[in-house]
C-alpha cells in the first residue's frame, strides 16, 4: 500500500482525481494499470460514466484505454461540422463479447443479441445513450422503412440511428443510412433537438475505403466496427507503444 500512496503523492492531478471514485475503484486501477496516463484515463471515465466496480473491471479487461488511444475514427465532414467533439462520444471499435454469438451470424441474430443485452450495450456505448426502439418504423411516401436500432443521446440532444452490417463495409451501405437520417430529421426530430447522427456498425472495415466514402457524405455519419471477443491486450499495447515512440 505504501507504493499506492507514493504513486498518487507524486502526481497531484491523480491525487485530486482519486477522491472522485471509491477506494475499491482506486485499488483496481492502481493494480491493473501500469502508467500514470492509463490510471488517469480510468479514474476520469469511472467518475464520468458512474461505473460500478464490475463495469470498471470489464472496461479494463476490454482494453478501453488502448482502444481509445489508437482509435482512428472516421467521421463525415457534416458530423465534424455539427458536432466538433464527436470523437469524444463515439468509438471506432465496439466490443460486445457478452453477446455470445457464433462466429458466423446474420444481422437479425446480431440485432436480437444486442437488444437482449441492452443494458450492457449501453454501458459500452456510454451512459448518455437512451434506447428508443428496434426496427423503428419511418414512413416516407407510401412506403415503410425500418431502422435497426434507434437511440437518443442526452448530451448531444439528438437521435442516433444504428444500421447493422455483419459483413465488411461497402460504400453503398451509406446510402440507406443517409436516407434514414433525412427521414428522422424531417419527420421525427423535435424542433429543439440537434440533427440526427447515423452510425454504420460493421463486422469489418477498410479505413481507407471508409474515408473515401465519408468524404462527400452530406449527413452526420460515421462507420464503426464491432467485435464479439475481447481484443488481444498485448497486441493493443504494442500498437500503442509504436504510436507513442
Amino acid at each position: 500500500m505504501k507504493q499506492f500512496y507514493e504513486t498518487y503523492k507524486n502526481h497531484p492531478k491523480l491525487s485530486t482525481l482519486l477522491r472522485e471514485i471509491t477506494w475499491s475503484h482506486n485499488l483496481a486501477i492502481f493494480s491493473r494499470c501500469k502508467t500514470t496516463e492509463e490510471r488517469e484515463f480510468y479514474i476520469v471515465q469511472s467518475q464520468k460514466e458512474k461505473w460500478s466496480f464490475r463495469e470498471l473491471d470489464r472496461q479494463i479487461s476490454s482494453s478501453l484505454y488502448e482502444r481509445t488511444m489508437i482509435s482512428n475514427t472516421k467521421i463525415s465532414p457534416k458530423l465534424k461540422e455539427f458536432y466538433p467533439n464527436s470523437s469524444d462520444y463515439f468509438k471506432d471499435v465496439h466490443v460486445f463479447e457478452f453477446l455470445d454469438l457464433e462466429k458466423s451470424h446474420n444481422e437479425n441474430q446480431l440485432q436480437k443479441a444486442l437488444i437482449k443485452n441492452l443494458k450492457k450495450v449501453i454501458l459500452e456505448l456510454g451512459r448518455d445513450f437512451l434506447f428508443v426502439g428496434e426496427e423503428y418504423r419511418i414512413q416516407v411516401g407510401n412506403s415503410d422503412f425500418y431502422i435497426d436500432l434507434l437511440f437518443f443521446n442526452r448530451e448531444l440532444q439528438c437521435l442516433i440511428a444504428f444500421e447493422l452490417k455483419t459483413d465488411k463495409f461497402r460504400p453503398e451501405h451509406l446510402g440507406k443510412l443517409n436516407f434514414y437520417l433525412e427521414a428522422l430529421d424531417r419527420d421525427v426530430k423535435k424542433e429543439k433537438e440537434n440533427p440526427s447522427i447515423g452510425i454504420l456498425l460493421c463486422k469489418d472495415k477498410d479505413d481507407t475505403v471508409v474515408e473515401y466514402a465519408l468524404s462527400k457524405s452530406l449527413s452526420p455519419a460515421m462507420v464503426s466496427q464491432y467485435r464479439t471477443k475481447l481484443p488481444d491486450k498485448k497486441l493493443l499495447k504494442a500498437k500503442l507503444n509504436q504510436i507513442l515512440k
